[in-house]
């Protein structure tokens, strides 16, 4: 067990890893951040390891971090998740494998990893969806094959490229199960989010989802299953997909803290961060439940289009609304730069009041 007062180290200086560092600074942790975009060259490997050297525990904001450096952290610290985790976690080809093997459902899939989507395509069949092999932020490198004209296009687009094609499934809806698992074992589940997409990002997250006790008793057995198979330490967001015929598929997982489960800085009895910031110390886990039904908005780069920012006036006057703006970066489209949520006695409510804000927001600057 890592107690407070001992240095936290947070690999990552993005929304996210902020979030992290502000929750292991509010239990009493002394925090250091690594900033983003350490790569691999001599120079940074030997800041890496005086950096985790100085730390009883380290953690990542996101899996896509260089080999090199994750054996450098792992050599000078204690890293949570470990460097084979978030290997994983930096590939769909090599999630759909593990997957695979240990007996996980999920869609049916052909690799393309010399860019030959139409050779995938016949394999799988149409409608599909053509991914990168390597996981893109944000929702990116994707594109539907419906017919001829679209395989076209998506062939001339991903030629020489990594990817796979995966057989299009018609869901009823998009699921996501954030667990907190701790080296002893100990794991907690926050109730199942529902993600809506749009245009391939992330739009809003709903909880709890509006499926049945079946489906949601399912997602977390899977979920719980999933973990103690990968023997992950810290969050881990599991992504399915919830079929018109009642199947879960397991769609992807992320080792990390992840945006469909912002909803907990407001409405969780512990937020995922703090909850992240238990499992790779070593500390009890804390209470995972929703303490209203809340709707998470997230905020695009394209929210800042037009002239200057966005009216704030209308969340800001909305006494179940609260919203949380990341700063740093130049807006950049599909990237998110923030949230808001909102609160109500039934989720229904929660996302039509989430909506109406939200067209309030945009309306001088998003369509």
């Amino acid at each position: 067990m890592i107690l407070p007062g001992q240095i936290f180290g947070v690999l990552g200086d993005g929304p996210l890893g902020r979030m992290v560092a502000q929750a292991a600074e509010t239990l009493g942790y002394r925090v250091r951040v690594f900033p983003s975009g350490a790569g691999a060259s001599p120079d940074n490997l030997a800041a890496l390891r005086a950096f985790a050297g100085e730390c009883a525990v380290v953690t990542c904001e996101s899996e896509d971090v260089p080999a090199e450096s994750l054996r450098a952290l792992a050599e000078a610290a204690r890293l949570h998740p470990s460097p084979d985790v978030l290997r994983l976690g930096q590939s769909r080809q090599r999630q759909k494998h593990w997957l695979r093997q240990n007996q996980f459902s999920q869609a049916a899939c052909a690799e393309a990893l010399d860019g030959d989507v139409a050779a995938a395509v016949a394999r799988v069949g149409r409608p599909c969806v053509v991914k990168t092999a390597d996981f893109s932020s944000d929702g990116g490198g994707q594109m539907r094959i419906a017919d001829g004209a679209e395989l076209e296009q998506a062939a001339a687009v991903f030629r020489g490229r990594r990817c796979l094609v995966e057989r299009w499934i018609d869901f009823a809806a998009e699921l996501s199960v954030m667990i907190a698992r701790s080296e002893a074992g100990e794991t907690r589940m926050f109730p199942v989010t529902e993600n809506i997409h749009a245009r391939g990002v992330l739009d809003f997250s709903i909880v709890p989802a509006r499926v049945s006790a079946a489906a949601t008793a399912e997602a977390q057995h899977l979920a719980r299953e999933l973990a103690e198979k990968l023997g992950a330490v810290g969050l881990l967001a599991v992504e399915f997909f919830l079929t018109d015929r009642g199947e879960l598929l397991v769609n992807e997982f992320a080792p990390r803290p992840h945006p469909s489960g912002c909803w907990s800085l407001d409405s969780g009895e512990t937020s995922q961060f703090e909850q992240h910031v238990r499992a790779v110390c070593g500390l009890p886990l804390g209470p995972a439940g929703v303490r209203e039904p809340t709707v998470t908005v997230h905020l695009p780069g394209e929210a800042w289009r037009g002239a200057g920012d966005p009216d704030w006036s209308a969340i800001l006057r909305e006494p179940r609304a609260k919203l949380h703006l990341y700063g740093g970066r130049e807006p950049q489209p599909g990237r998110k730069r923030g949230h808001f949520t909102v609160r109500a006695s039934d989720a229904g409510l929660a996302l039509e009041a989430a909506r109406g804000l939200k067209a309030a927001l945009f309306r001088r600057n998003f369509s």
